[in-house]
């Protein structure tokens, strides 16, 4: 078989293999994006607060060819860190999930994250 020929049906089978995608799945940088929009959120009883950890809501993951729930649960607290919830946004016609995560947060509440702050925890400075 000649490199050419390799070649083109190496590209066929790459063109064969993404039109066979199911609903146009794609995952890049962490980010899974899809055409089909999530669900409307759950309604969920969020248990009593507890000591040393936050609550990380429920959401819609995305399982193959479909949106499955995963219900809210409590994670251990980052001292100097923000919780991001996971969240569907769109753009384009298209379905972007961004998975929770832990940012720098804002310890002193002056609207300098940490991570940029000369001072970040000097609760008198505004």
């Amino acid at each position: 078989m000649s490199i050419r020929t390799y070649l083109l049906a190496s590209s066929l089978m790459s063109a064969l293999t993404l039109a066979a995608a199911p609903a146009a799945y794609a995952q890049i940088h962490g980010v899974i994006t899809v055409r089909e929009a999530p669900p409307p959120m759950r309604a969920e009883v969020v248990p009593a607060p507890r000591r040393g950890y936050v609550w990380a809501p429920g959401y819609w993951n995305w399982q193959g060819r479909h949106h499955v729930w995963h219900n809210g649960t409590w994670v251990r607290a980052r001292q100097g860190y923000v919780y991001s919830s996971p969240a569907w946004a769109e753009r384009d016609g298209r379905w972007e999930f961004h998975r929770g995560r832990w940012a720098r947060g804002d310890s002193d509440g002056d609207g300098v994250r940490n991570g940029v702050d000369r001072r970040p925890n000097d609760p008198t400075r505004r």
